[in-house]
């Protein structure tokens, strides 16, 4: 009872056609299409951008001699608690 028949998805299909139209559907499925074609650009893009950043990034940062120690970094004091970041700790 809780699945669908193939006649119930026919009659959604039919509803949905009688509201919007066919011009409207395909309309609305090329729009979709070019949402899709303009998002794998611009990831394609920010991929590029990101591979060069880190060539550049890799570039400018001073080779250390091997066997040689990185000078320490500091930590920042733990800030809120876990249940409420914002919230200082008691």
């Amino acid at each position: 009872m809780g699945s669908f028949s193939i006649w119930h998805w026919l009659v959604v299909l039919l509803v949905i056609l009688l509201l919007f139209g066919s011009g409207k559907i395909s309309g609305l499925m090329g729009d979709l299409a070019k949402g899709i074609k303009s998002f794998k650009q611009n990831m394609k893009e920010d991929d590029g951008k990101d591979a060069s950043m880190a060539a550049d990034a890799a570039a400018q940062t001073p080779a250390q001699p091997a066997g040689s120690i990185a000078a320490p970094t500091t930590a920042q004091p733990a800030q809120g608690t876990a249940a409420n970041p914002s919230r200082p700790a008691a």
